[in-house]
């Protein structure tokens, strides 16, 4: 299976072959921590699982071929991701990344990675002006979410990509909220595309795991290097769940899209909405860039209240009754979320207020369901 096939051919069969000892269509589970050699260092192409493992290479190829990649390393976890990623810079590297991010990758990056001496400018990536000053000598990573996290800002991946290889920068770009079905990272001129597959490449809400694709050899080796000596490998049962999960990608996310617009477009009409954050409207400030670098828009929404308070907030986000109130996104499932208090909580409120976080914000994973309950759902929780 090669990249001249179609995206949703590749979903179902890229990666994997029928097992050759019985046929079966289905990746099996590899449940073996090591592996019989021959003699000494002569073995069938694996010899302990942290290092590699056959369910893990299945799910590696299916995901490399899904981004246009030659490589595709997985990991137990989309921060372990990350955390692979940062492992590559040494004390004295800047970053600059933008200021409206994942909660976790704030985290990961003030407090985590800061105490070694690695330092983050956070700007706003809409202002390529901005971007362009806060590049150093030292600056060795350009980190970029688009779009964000949770405010649906949409970043121009080419443009900013530019300007970190420009300055001698590595560009990586969270792909997560667009999947590699409607934005491809590496095509736009990144060096890294970041997914945590928990989210919709797993696509049901049942698996931890993150991955990292790249073109480049050396980011490969390096990546690979971090799974063997850290030990930040998934397990067979999460790659298995993860290969499952993709195969039915492209119609889960034509199906985010569909509802997801309906659903954006509900929430500007309603009375006690003020604003909505959807790159797929036409008023949203980033639309532009979205329909030249995007396929389509995803199923995630953002939008405030004219109440703009916390406890506003909550009590809608506690009314629903389809949209499950919790964490995490890109499921089957219809999801609601408050970010302030929840996936955004380690963020000082201070910093979320610069970069344009209000307190009633409400944070939506549409998911598949019929998009009239949805919506009827949300009239009654607004009401």
């Amino acid at each position: 299976m090669n990249n001249e096939h179609h995206f949703a051919t590749r979903c179902v069969h890229a990666g994997q072959v029928p097992d050759p000892t019985t046929g079966a269509i289905m990746t099996p589970v590899y449940f073996t921590s090591t592996f019989v050699q021959q003699a000494p260092n002569v073995h069938q192409g694996y010899d302990y699982s942290r290092a590699d493992h056959p369910t893990r290479r299945a799910l590696e190829g299916n995901l490399a071929s899904l981004e246009g990649a030659r490589h595709a390393v997985a990991f137990a976890s989309g921060v372990g991701a990350m955390d692979a990623i940062l492992k590559r810079l040494r004390p004295g590297d800047h970053v600059v990344t933008t200021n409206d991010l994942y909660g976790g990758s704030f985290r990961l990056f003030t407090q985590v990675f800061a105490p070694y001496n690695i330092e983050f400018t956070f700007v706003d990536m809409r202002d390529l002006a901005a971007v362009e000053a806060a590049m150093r000598p030292e600056t060795k990573l350009v980190w970029i979410e688009t779009p964000t996290n949770p405010l649906m800002r949409v970043v121009d991946v080419a443009a900013v990509a530019a300007l970190g290889k420009a300055a001698g920068a590595w560009v990586a770009v969270d792909n997560t909220f667009a999947t590699p079905m409607l934005q491809q990272p590496l095509a736009l001129g990144a060096d890294l595309a970041v997914h945590s597959a928990t989210k919709y490449l797993g696509g049901h809400s049942d698996v931890i795991l993150g991955c990292v694709m790249t073109n480049d050899d050396g980011w490969e080796e390096a990546l690979r290097f971090q799974v063997k000596a850290t030990g930040a490998c998934p397990g067979p049962m999460d790659c298995f769940l993860v290969l499952r999960g993709t195969k039915t990608l492209h119609l889960r996310v034509e199906r985010h899209c569909e509802n997801g617009e309906r659903v954006a477009r509900f929430l500007v009409d309603h009375p006690a909405v003020a604003d909505v954050y959807f790159p797929g409207l036409e008023t949203h400030e980033g639309h532009a860039i979205a329909k030249k670098q995007m396929s389509g828009f995803g199923g995630m929404i953002s939008f405030v209240l004219h109440d703009d308070t916390v406890e506003a907030a909550t009590r809608v986000v506690t009314r629903t009754k389809i949209f499950a109130l919790a964490e995490s996104l890109g499921g089957v499932e219809s999801l609601v979320e408050h970010p302030a208090s929840m996936t955004h909580a380690s963020i000082p409120a201070e910093e979320r207020q610069k970069s344009g976080f209000r307190d009633s914000l409400i944070r939506l994973s549409v998911g598949v369901e019929d998009a009239d309950d949805l919506i009827e759902d949300l009239r009654q929780a607004l009401a």
